[in-house]
């Protein structure tokens, strides 16, 4: 299991500079599969040479840190194709520029909010998946200052599950040596996500 988790880590970090299981279902809310999937999560990151953890730290690594795990996190989502070919460039945290394309769009209540949210695809990188990072009202208060992750398998159907609790941080949320994409002003939420990982620090 362990292993699967790290093959998801070298792969994230190649594409994104972060960090995620994109292999895993989201089309429903299970709590021990979620518990089970961050304590891997800890073990790779304390004790593997790919871990973005500062080697010097990883010997007092103590885990991550997240909200609870909440099905009110799951959400029901439109999502809507984008209708014509729409490049952007993506900034990083570092002086790369990511070309990147607006796939589409996802619609959704989040509480009694109506929300949106872009889905990126890197010019180049993986097709089966939709990269949605965003900010929330938790930004730089319990979570990243630079936002939050979702990797979304790609199904072909206009309606989604979104499961909020497997929001992840990138990689540079731990690590200065690393290039990741910063989010989008599109994709600032005006709700507080208080499900998914939180801070490291």
């Amino acid at each position: 299991m362990i292993t699967r988790v790290l093959v998801a880590i070298l792969y994230c970090a190649i594409i994104t500079g972060c960090e995620e299981d994109t292999g895993m279902d989201t089309s429903s809310f299970d709590e021990q599969e979620l518990l089970d999937m961050r304590r891997e999560k800890d073990e790779a990151f304390r004790t593997t040479a790919e871990s973005p953890i500062p080697e010097h730290m990883r010997d007092t690594f103590k885990g991550l840190k997240y909200f609870a795990p909440s099905e009110e996190g799951v959400v029901d989502a439109a999502f809507v194709p984008a209708t014509s070919a729409d490049t952007i460039t993506m900034t990083t945290t570092t002086s790369e520029l990511r070309p990147a394309l607006r796939a589409g769009r996802f619609t959704f209540s989040y509480g009694s909010t109506e929300c949106s949210l872009t889905a990126f695809q890197f010019l180049g990188g993986p097709t089966d998946s939709y990269f949605v990072p965003f900010t929330d009202r938790t930004t730089g208060e319990t979570t990243y200052r630079g936002g939050r992750y979702l990797d979304i398998e790609r199904t072909g159907d206009s309606v989604y599950v979104i499961d909020f609790n497997r929001a992840y941080n990138p990689f540079c949320a731990y690590n200065d040596a690393f290039s990741c994409p910063r989010v989008p002003r599109e994709n600032n939420l005006p709700v507080a996500v208080t499900v998914g990982e939180q801070s490291w620090k």
